[in-house]
């Protein structure tokens, strides 16, 4: 196991009890004691956790895996949704897409199925770009600003180390100025009864804006997500249109969702 992959686990771990020790994670990933020691004490030089007497704790309560390492997360799920949601995404539309890994990957969809330019029926030709994204998200805008069949418009603001998202007042007021066909939102967490949620307030109210700005709002998200609460509500389930997952969303998760006026798609 390299050290990147032991990274992955020992923030896995962190994130889903909140502590790590240092013997059970020796075990765990069938490393010695001392290289797990090493890895917690240079992963406490980035901040991502607080070292403890035979161990480590993250640093808050609510506790978030900053972007690189979740990338690893239902991996080969979050390509399926993506694939399958850049097939919805029509030549010439204007996209909103907020940042997280899943979105992530349907910007890399999106650039692919565009490569060669419109990607439309023949005879539908029009001038123009063969698709404009709208995002607040560095990583994205990034990978995308080299396709030059791709318009990129980024939004201002202040940028979350952790998920590389531009945020605030800056950020409101140019998607305030913008009108989207379609948004494409990545959550942290979907309720049958409060809706979809992120983590931070602060990207919360961005993602409710790009909502409020776009004709159609698809959400996605792997399986883990359902049923599963995070601190701030973007909106209800009443303003979402489509929600692409994975296959393994149980029937009762997937029946609250058509109940609730949301199409299911899962791939």
């Amino acid at each position: 196991m390299s050290k990147h992959e032991r990274w992955n686990a020992l923030l896995e771990l962190l994130a889903a009890s909140g502590k790590v020790e240092v013997e059970e994670a020796a075990t765990a990933l069938e490393v010695s004691a001392a290289t797990i020691r090493r890895d917690l004490d240079e992963l406490a030089e980035q901040q991502l956790l607080v070292r403890t007497r035979g161990g480590a704790v993250a640093h808050g309560v609510s506790y978030e895996l900053p972007l690189r390492y979740k990338s690893a997360r239902h991996a080969s799920e979050k390509q399926r949704i993506a694939a399958a949601v850049a097939e919805l995404v029509a030549p010439g539309e204007v996209v909103g897409l907020n940042g997280g890994t899943t979105t992530t990957e349907v910007a890399r969809a999106l650039a692919l199925r565009f490569a060669s330019g419109r990607a439309e029926s023949p005879g539908t030709a029009t001038a123009g770009p063969a698709l404009t994204v709208v995002t607040n998200a560095l990583n994205i805008a990034g990978e995308l600003a080299v396709r030059p069949q791709i318009k990129i418009v980024t939004t201002g603001g202040v940028a979350r180390p952790q998920t590389y998202e531009l945020v605030g007042p800056l950020t409101v007021g140019v998607l305030s100025e913008v009108v989207l066909d379609v948004v494409i939102l990545g959550v942290d967490g979907v309720d049958p009864e409060l809706g979809v949620m992120a983590h931070h307030e602060d990207e919360a109210s961005i993602s409710r804006l790009f909502a409020q700005r776009s004709s159609r709002v698809v959400v996605v998200t792997d399986s883990s997500k359902m049923g599963r609460r995070a601190f701030a509500r973007i909106c209800g389930l009443d303003r979402i249109d489509l929600l692409v997952t994975d296959t393994d969303i149980s029937a009762e998760a997937a029946a609250q969702l058509t109940e609730a006026g949301v199409k299911v798609l899962t791939v």
